[in-house]
């Protein structure tokens, strides 16, 4: 009786004056996400907005005039008799490429080597350290180096094979497939250590507990991953396919630096015709109805992409 009449003493004095307790307005919640929601609608939204508009003009920035002209920006690009038709959709094309190329590579490899990561073996910190360190680097290092190093005539590439005795023509940047394959495996090299990280963070997230049961029930290291590991890592693996496909679209500065498109445009993503529509040539209207068309492209991808994970069991 005595501590329940020490409690409510307690719970008096602890009250705000008048007996009333504080309650947090409505508009609270909205205050504290205000400094985002402004971020977002000045640097997001409004871009987005502006190159919608600008989309639907035949927009030269170098022109005082800028004519209304609706939709027929987008029509051009559904009409094989226009002149940007053909160019367009060939970066299209050389963009799905790279991104079904490097995708699964940038899916698999790194959870393979964050399997390896986790284990507990002498010198661990540091082979992640290694493997993470190429992604710390600019796009500029990584294109103006590995053009260099795949360059046919005085790459290292190329001289350490003829050191060695092995086939030393190979048009690493200016040929067909060889060029599709430096850009794929320069990309690997580069990012592979980003997607290595996020999965050795969901694989620390897996209770040890899980893995000591199936090893209890005689279950093997693939009943292990088939049944523990990979349904623990299923939200990480919707955000590295989803990341990972977004990136690959949007590849850019590989392509500039070290093919330069080449050969011919074969390997002009869709971001270097569109960056060359709208910044060389000045029509950022075309330009801005292509980046539309490769956003849908996209939006459409990731609602697949979120759709296969959502049906189906993460093996």
């Amino acid at each position: 009786m005595a501590l329940a009449t020490a409690s409510a003493a307690a719970t008096r004095q602890d009250a705000p004056p008048g007996g009333r307790i504080r309650r947090v307005g409505i508009a609270t919640p909205y205050l504290f996400l205000l400094p985002y929601l402004l971020l977002f609608g000045t640097f997001v939204l409004a871009p987005a907005a502006y190159g919608l508009w600008v989309s639907l003009h035949d927009w030269d920035y170098l022109l005082p005039g800028k004519p209304f002209v609706g939709l027929a920006n987008y029509h051009a690009l559904l009409d094989s008799g226009s002149a940007v038709y053909e160019e367009f959709w060939q970066s299209m094309r050389a963009t799905g490429i790279f991104t079904v190329a490097s995708v699964p590579l940038l899916v698999v490899v790194p959870l393979g080597l964050a399997l390896l990561l986790n284990r507990s073996f002498p010198g661990r910190t540091f082979f992640r350290a290694v493997y993470f360190a190429p992604y710390v680097l600019g796009v500029a290092v990584i294109g103006v180096l590995w053009r260099f190093l795949l360059d046919p005539n005085l790459g290292a590439v190329n001289g350490l094979l003829r050191a060695v005795g092995l086939p030393s023509d190979t048009p690493w940047i200016t040929g067909l497939p060889w060029a599709w394959i430096s850009l794929v495996a320069v990309t690997v090299w580069w990012t592979i250590g980003f997607n290595a990280v996020i999965y050795l963070a969901g694989l620390q997230d897996i209770p040890r507990e899980l893995y000591e049961a199936a090893r209890i029930d005689g279950g093997g290291k693939w009943a292990e991953f088939r049944h523990i590991t990979l349904p623990g890592l299923r939200p990480v693996l919707v955000f590295v396919v989803i990341n990972t496909m977004l990136a690959s679209s949007n590849m850019f500065g590989q392509s500039l630096l070290i093919t330069q498109g080449a050969p011919g445009n074969e390997t002009r993503t869709a971001i270097m015709y569109i960056a060359e529509k709208g910044l060389r040539e000045y029509n950022m209207g075309t330009a801005a109805a292509m980046s539309y068309v490769l956003t849908l492209a996209l939006l459409l991808a990731s609602v697949i992409i979120f759709r296969l994970f959502r049906d189906r069991d993460a093996v």
